[in-house]
């Protein structure tokens, strides 16, 4: 790969090998993108974590280049966000073509006034390598490089791990066992549990080129064209010029064929013309499955991103869902610890992460069946939406050439505290994630940048009688205040009135948001009372 130079991280001989063992809080199996995510939003509240990853170096290839929008606001929190957007490609525009003509042309991000953009189009070895840079900075974090889960043993209190080194094997135990270890879970396969789901037969093929071209910025997906003409082709550029092209095969291509660089430029030249000039970065065939685990905590073991479901890659929802995990149950588990919150809060992170799982499946489900439709019907029917959708509005929202990331709303949620009041116009009700808008203060320009690791109640009033009283732990931010905040209470400004139109902020209006930045309740004009009963919910107390 011409394009990035591979670090080999050192491996360094772990204290259990020399007799010095104790009980950690958590250990963290895989340094993917879950598992550094996790361990650094441990970290933010005060909790150290040991991540162990069988590899000394970051994933090979490109693998997940889309980096949504939630994905960044999450790793905004440890002072790596801008770094990703600074080095990839910020895109929210797509085009759809119907062989050589586009259909449709589609915005992500048609609403100004956020801190990022709808997607950053950056290679997975990045930002594993900025990951680990702020993991290798952090104090609370012992990242363990050559360090192979080969056991798992459950008990009721803790989890023990036999660990595999170049020194020899070693156990550790951990009150909490988190496997963020992927697809081929090494400790869903020691614990020997089902992972149920549906097999895709079609087959694609990566070429990641670096072209010697001006290159589009926006996402571009071909069904039936000239240079591919039986079947689709998907367009996306990545940071360091390099573009990725996905062919789709069919079921019947020998993958060892079509890996083959001579064959891969026959498709490229086909695409590109004679005399267009690349080098080859990165290649692959490939398969997928959509699976999902019955539970996703066992014990005191819990399973996230790919180790717990697995989808499609058409919309991004792989790598984004596993970022989202890791920021649902940091905050819980960091409760749990502290003992502020019971151990039955961590059912929440199942049901509302399953939940998600299921959502991402059903998505990424019908992107397959309609740009793989498997039965004449299903095709006729594919056609016939693709030559109405360039002059009927309506065929294109058929259109399905991946459905892409957005945070998961979340009806339901044990958590969540239902409206009591029915005049809501407009907001993100509860169960939902928060909108972002610009605010003016001293210390940033965004809602984003003031919400902290705990319970946040954002309330739009004109004076401190206004406010409601703040249950202990729970921080206030308030908006539409002149001069000096109560105690307890940070005051914002509305730079651009976007805060009031997105949470239909009239005088009074407050909402409680959870340390995940999801909405938990909201209310016209909370008195204290009610806002401790929907803190005390949230937190896991019933």
């Amino acid at each position: 790969m011409g394009s990035y130079e591979y670090r080999r991280y050192p491996y360094r001989r772990p204290a259990e090998l020399d007799g010095r063992s104790k009980r950690h809080p958590v250990v963290i199996v895989g340094a993917g993108m879950a598992g550094p995510t996790l361990a650094l939003a441990m970290a933010a509240r005060g909790i150290p974590s040991v991540v162990l990853d069988e590899d000394d170096t970051v994933s090979f290839g490109s693998r997940s280049i889309c980096q949504a929008k939630h994905s960044l606001e999450v790793w905004d929190r440890f002072g790596i966000a801008g770094r990703m957007v600074e080095k990839g490609i910020t895109w929210q525009q797509g085009e759809v073509y119907l062989r050589d003509k586009p259909i449709y042309h589609f915005d992500l991000a048609p609403e100004p006034g956020h801190k990022f953009p709808a997607f950053v189009n950056l290679q997975q070895y990045y930002v594993e390598e900025y990951l680990f840079d702020s993991c290798l900075a952090e104090k609370l974090i012992e990242l363990r490089f050559r360090n192979k889960v080969v056991g798992v043993r459950p008990g009721p209190e803790s989890v023990s791990v036999d660990v595999e080194t170049p020194d020899g094997r070693y156990a550790l135990e951990a009150e909490w066992l988190v496997a963020c270890d992927g697809v081929r879970s090494a400790v869903r396969h020691l614990l020997d549990l089902p992972f149920p789901g549906e097999i895709f037969n079609d087959q694609f093929l990566i070429a990641d080129i670096r072209l010697a071209r001006e290159l589009p910025k926006e996402r571009r997906f071909w069904f039936y064209p000239p240079f591919h003409p039986t079947n689709s082709v998907l367009l996306h550029r990545q940071a360091d010029d390099v573009l990725r092209v996905d062919f789709q095969l069919g079921r019947d291509a020998d993958p060892e064929e079509e890996k083959k660089p001579e064959n891969v430029d026959r498709r490229l030249r086909q695409m590109f013309g004679p005399d267009a000039t690349w080098k080859h970065e990165w290649t692959s065939v490939y398969t997928f499955t959509c699976r999902m685990m019955e539970r996703f905590v066992h014990g005191r073991t819990i399973f996230v991103g790919d180790a717990a479901h697995v989808v499609s890659p058409f919309g991004a929802r792989g790598g984004n869902a596993a970022v989202a995990d890791a920021d649902n149950l940091a905050w819980k588990l960091a409760r749990v610890l502290e003992g502020s919150s019971p151990a039955a809060l961590l059912d929440s992170y199942c049901s509302e992460r399953r939940a998600a799982a299921r959502e991402n499946i059903l998505n990424s489900t019908r992107s397959t069946d309609f740009i793989t439709p498997k039965f004449p019907a299903s095709r006729a029917f594919r056609d016939a939406t693709l030559a109405l959708a360039r002059d009927f509005p309506f065929a294109r929202a058929l259109v399905n050439s991946g459905r892409l990331s957005v945070p998961t709303v979340q009806p339901g949620s044990p958590l969540d505290t239902p409206d009591g009041d029915s005049d809501w116009q407009r907001g993100p009700a509860p169960g939902s994630a928060i909108l972002d808008a610009p605010v003016d203060s001293d210390l940033g320009g965004f809602l984003i940048d003031h919400l902290g690791p705990g319970f946040t109640v954002l309330c739009f009033a004109a004076g401190a009688a206004d406010l409601p009283c703040l249950p202990a732990g729970v921080a206030g931010l308030m908006v539409g205040h002149e001069g000096p905040a109560p105690a307890g209470w940070a005051a914002r400004h509305d730079r651009e009135g976007l805060l009031e139109q997105r949470y239909d902020g009239r005088e009074g209006t407050a909402y409680l948001i959870r340390p995940d930045r999801y909405v938990a309740a909201r209310w016209r004009r909370p008195d204290a009372m009610v806002l401790a009963a929907a803190v005390r919910r949230a937190a896991g107390h019933g």
